[in-house]
């Protein structure tokens, strides 16, 4: 990069409205790791992202006409409040243009901080259509969110205070990859300054966009990208990012849904801030890099770009982070189905933890059951636990690598049964190792168990749904037994979500 994009970066006025954010590190994920890591907390700006920073500069370096004449923006999330708050800083009118599907949340954080939200079309495309229609017909500037040089000068004074924080030994700098406007500028910058540093982006692997840009060696438009990580969501790279990037970057990572999920857990159980998917991105590239390399001992600093997290996206996040850092294996086990086969097959699993349990009654000849252990020693217990169900004659699908049974079939098992004389009972005991084992054992062989969920969520209870076939001569026989049993309990075989959906 020129000396001239350097004095600019140093002069940026960013600072009017953003904050020189901490560099942290985590002293849990570094010593699992066996490195030093660094988080850059972008999330502690006042809009929760970085966004602020290439928003600002761009609109600082208005003319006096260009800011009467406003602004523009298209935007679903950190870019729209960035422009909203830059543009109330500086006196400027600001509309953003947001799809009618963007969270209530998003469209009054922009109205809060002053900007006019626009609701226009489901999603981003024909919102950003809008955005160019308007500018066209009224002559307002448009704010890129990324492809613009002075968005990239504002986005690389995070790598300028990176290394002005860091003092010492630094390998590398990880960094998501949206539209390419942080990874420039923070390319830009390191290249220049520190160029021993290796600067490396990281994408979702359901829109790796700067991937197919290198593929084809020029921008190309991916045909779709996943939603997960929204705030990288991109279909193709920016043209300017793209010249600046060429040849300066020295690595490209794409990471799962679950090593993001992994990696917004591991940023909470070091800092207790919860990163958005997009923000957890850098950090989940870095894990990969030191398992793929097996370094030792090296420095290395990942990006958290956002925390802009709808809450009602935290459940899918903690259920898929124990796939994503491998301490969840799931699978698809075949039972005869006969009084007991269900306790003798949790003596096959042995002492290894249970978190999951789904079982329904199929047929008088076999069920199958969705079973979730934890892992202590990632894919080797995984395997081991495979061969000893093998081993047991037992078939076993291995389904923790399967999108369908983690998105669904996990939370599907069962249906309508036509299982005689069933009874439906709730139980609730405390939840300590071993609990589920003497829970099975207590009830093992007297009446054969035709419905089964069982949830570990690290609660204090452990929660059962089980059906029971018990003949109705034998029902005074079975309440007594409930009593004895010592568990609380509840008969649900009335409730009308079971006659409705399972009977």
């Amino acid at each position: 990069m020129s000396d001239d994009f350097l004095r600019q970066v140093l002069r940026a006025p960013v600072y009017d409205v953003a904050e020189q954010t901490p560099l942290d590190e985590a002293t849990r994920l570094s010593e699992r790791l066996h490195n030093r890591v660094m988080i850059k907390r972008e999330d502690l700006q006042p809009v929760f992202s970085f966004k602020l920073r290439g928003a600002y500069h761009r609109m600082a370096r208005l003319t006096p006409d260009e800011r009467a004449r406003g602004v523009v923006a298209a935007s679903a999330g950190n870019h729209a409040q960035g422009v909203a708050l830059a543009a109330t800083r500086l006196g400027i009118h600001a509309r953003i243009v947001m799809p009618t599907t963007t969270p209530a949340i998003k469209v009054e954080a922009v109205r809060r901080l002053g900007g006019q939200a626009i609701l226009h079309g489901d999603t981003f495309d024909p919102a950003a259509d809008h955005a160019m229609q308007l500018v066209r017909a009224e002559g307002p500037v448009f704010i890129p969110p990324f492809d613009d040089p002075d968005v990239i000068v504002g986005q690389a004074t995070v790598a300028m205070e990176v290394l002005r924080q860091h003092r010492g030994q630094l390998d590398a700098v990880f960094v998501p990859v949206g539209g390419g406007g942080l990874l420039a500028g923070v390319a830009g910058y390191v290249r220049r300054v520190a160029p021993e540093v290796k600067v490396i982006g990281v994408e979702p692997e359901d829109a790796a966009c700067l991937k197919a840009a290198l593929a084809a060696q020029a921008p190309v438009a991916l045909k779709s990208v996943g939603i997960f990580a929204d705030g990288v969501a991109v279909r193709q790279i920016g043209a300017e990012p793209w010249r600046v990037l060429e040849g300066r970057v020295d690595g490209l990572l794409t990471v799962t849904t679950d090593e993001i999920c992994a990696a917004i857990k591991d940023i909470f159980d070091d800092t207790r801030s919860i990163a958005e998917p997009a923000g957890a991105l850098a950090l989940a590239g870095l894990k990969r890099h030191v398992e793929t390399t097996g370094i030792r001992g090296h420095t290395l600093v990942a990006i958290d770009s956002g925390a802009n997290m709808n809450f009602d996206r935290l459940r899918h996040v903690a259920e898929r982070a124990d796939l994503g850092e491998r301490t969840e294996a799931l699978f698809g086990v075949t039972i005869p189905e006969r009084p007991g086969a269900f306790a003798d097959f949790i003596e096959v699993l042995g002492s290894i933890a249970v978190t999951e349990f789904n079982y329904r009654y199929g047929d008088d000849d076999e069920a199958h059951i969705f079973v979730g252990v934890g892992l202590d020693d990632g894919d080797n217990t995984r395997e081991r636990m495979r061969e000893r169900i093998e081993a047991a004659d037992l078939p076993v699908v291995d389904m923790t690598d399967n999108e369908i049974a983690k998105l669904h079939v996990r939370f599907m098992v069962g249906g309508r049964a036509d299982a005689g004389s069933e009874r439906i009972i709730r139980f609730e005991f405390p939840e300590r190792p071993g609990a589920l084992s003497r829970f099975l054992s207590a009830v093992a062989g007297r009446w054969n168990i035709s419905l089964f969920h069982y949830r570990n969520h690290g609660a204090a209870y452990g929660r059962v749904l089980s059906g029971m076939q018990v003949p109705d001569e034998e029902l005074p026989t079975f309440k007594r037994f409930l009593s004895e049993l010592g568990y609380a309990y509840s008969d649900e075989s009335d409730n009308p979500a079971y006659r409705l959906f399972l009977r």
